[in-house]
This record gives structure tokens, C-alpha cells and sequence, in this order.
């Protein structure tokens, strides 16, 4: 059971650092945004060539810095203009750059999976109670307690943080505050990209990398933010531990409805609490 319960917390860790993104763009830039699986796989390639030219560390630090820009170029040709349209054209425009960032990986890198080595630092196990765990994946855990940890004090603490918050209350006041809105989506949806890029990369060494790697996170990823209620990073962060858990345990006990276990999450807390676990705040 304790191999299980580690396996739950491991996947809600990289949830936590993938949704991180998914809600902080929400939150500002009211775009969901269906590409965000993608992204988190081309950070995951990018994480890999970048490996085989030097190291993994190289790798944590390279891929999601290069996500960044991506996505701030992003957000000034995409998002930006996508902000007033209607939710039907959002998805559109965003599913769309998801196929064209797979298509794009594929051209690059092929259809083959892939692997990334742990690095040698971590290559080793762990006694936790008894049952021997890799201490990489103790690391995934050490690097979802950072993120949330880091975005939590930055949002509360520091004066960005606050133009944060009130941009994604009311950007038009804030606005009038003589916050450069734009300037702070921009940056913000940067920084979600490159959350996303960086759970590729944490993700590569026990996860293979294969073009459809993006849907297969990108449905968690969506059941966490709505689960955690849309735009809150907060719940983002309760849900993702909490999918983690039922997904981990589900495989254990009821495998045959583990795929379903998500979704009935969901029902079941959007029938409790249809605004999810802290509603819509950021």
C-alpha cells in the first residue's frame, strides 16, 4: 500500500506543476487553453535533446526558460487576441495549435518513444517505511512542494503577486491603477509555459516521451482545474494531490474503472461545490 499511496503523491506533484500553468493563464488571460498538453510535451523534447547534448540539470533549467519565450510570443499573437472572442473560438484556435505543435514534434523528433535518464545524483533507492522508492521520484515530490510553495509566497507576498491577483478580479481597474496589463498577462502566461515545460522535463525520466504524451495529461489537467475551481491556484493545488491519490489507489482496487475514477471525481465535487474547492480566486 505504501508504494501505492508514494505513486498517488509522485503524479499529484507533476499535476501540481503542470496545472500551476493551466489555472495562472485562466486566471489572467480567461483562455482555456486546450494547446497547454502540448506544451508540457515539447518542453519534454526540447528537456531530452538537450540532455543528450549535456545533462539532465542543463535540461531543467534550458527547456522551461525556452517554453517561457514561446510563451510570451504566445500570448502577444494568440492569447491577447483571443481574450473578448467567444468560448467556441478559443477552443478552436487553442486544440488547433495543439495539433500543430504534435505535428511539429513528430517532424522533428519522429513517432518512436523516447526515454531520459535520471540523473546519476538520484539513481538510487530510498527506504520509506519499509518499501525501497526511487529517490528521483522523491525529487518530483521535493520539485510540486517548490512550485506550489514558490507561487504561493510570490502571489501574497510579493508586488507583482498583488498586480496579479487584482489583474485576474478586475484587469480594467487595475488597469486604471497604471498596472501595463498586457505586459503582466505576458509575463504570467510565460511563466505558465514554462511550468509546463518543466513538468515535461521532471516527467521524461519515468515517463517515455511519445507524441501522444500531451493527451494523456491533458485530460488530468482539466479535471484538476475544474475540480479546484477555474483560476485558483489553490485548489489547483488540493485537487492535483487528491487526483493523484484516486487515480494511484483506483488502479489498485478497482482497475477495471480506474479511467472513469477522474470523472467521477469531478461529478461528485461539482455536485457538492459547482464553483470547485475555492471557486474561481487566484
Amino acid at each position: 500500500m505504501t508504494i501505492h499511496l508514494f505513486n498517488g503523491l509522485v503524479y499529484g506533484a507533476l499535476l501540481i506543476v503542470m496545472c500551476s500553468g493551466l489555472a495562472l493563464i485562466y486566471g489572467l488571460r480567461r483562455v482555456v487553453n486546450f494547446a497547454h498538453g502540448s506544451l508540457y510535451m515539447l518542453g519534454a523534447y526540447i528537456g531530452y535533446s538537450v540532455a543528450l547534448q549535456s545533462n539532465f540539470w542543463v535540461a531543467l533549467v534550458v527547456a522551461p526558460a525556452v517554453m517561457a519565450v514561446l510563451g510570451v510570443v504566445i500570448d502577444r499573437w494568440g492569447f491577447r487576441l483571443l481574450q473578448d472572442r467567444d468560448p467556441l473560438s478559443v477552443v478552436l484556435v487553442t486544440f488547433g495549435g495543439l495539433l500543430v505543435i504534435e505535428d511539429f514534434v513528430q517532424t522533428v523528433w519522429g513517432k518512436s518513444n523516447l526515454s531520459v535518464s535520471a540523473p546519476a545524483e538520484l539513481a538510487f533507492s530510498v527506504d520509506l517505511w519499509g518499501t525501497p522508492v526511487p529517490a528521483y521520484r522523491l525529487g518530483v515530490i521535493v520539485v510540486g512542494a517548490a512550485v506550489a510553495i514558490g507561487l504561493t509566497l510570490w502571489l501574497r507576498y510579493s508586488k507583482v503577486g498583488l498586480f496579479v491577483r487584482a489583474a485576474s478580479t478586475d484587469p480594467v481597474t487595475t488597469a486604471m491603477q497604471g498596472v501595463h496589463t498586457d505586459a503582466l498577462s505576458a509575463m504570467v502566461v510565460g511563466l505558465g509555459t514554462a511550468l509546463a515545460g518543466l513538468a515535461g522535463v521532471v516527467a521524461a525520466p519515468f515517463l517515455s516521451l511519445s507524441p501522444s504524451m500531451s493527451s494523456d495529461v491533458i485530460i488530468d489537467s482539466f479535471v484538476v482545474v475544474v475540480i479546484g475551481g477555474l483560476g485558483s491556484l489553490a485548489g489547483a493545488f488540493v485537487a492535483a494531490m487528491a487526483l493523484g491519490l484516486v487515480q494511484a489507489l483506483g488502479a489498485v482496487w478497482l482497475p477495471d474503472a480506474s479511467v472513469l475514477l477522474p470523472f467521477l471525481l469531478m461529478v461528485a465535487i461539482l455536485l457538492w461545490k459547482p464553483a470547485g474547492f475555492a471557486g474561481s480566486r487566484t
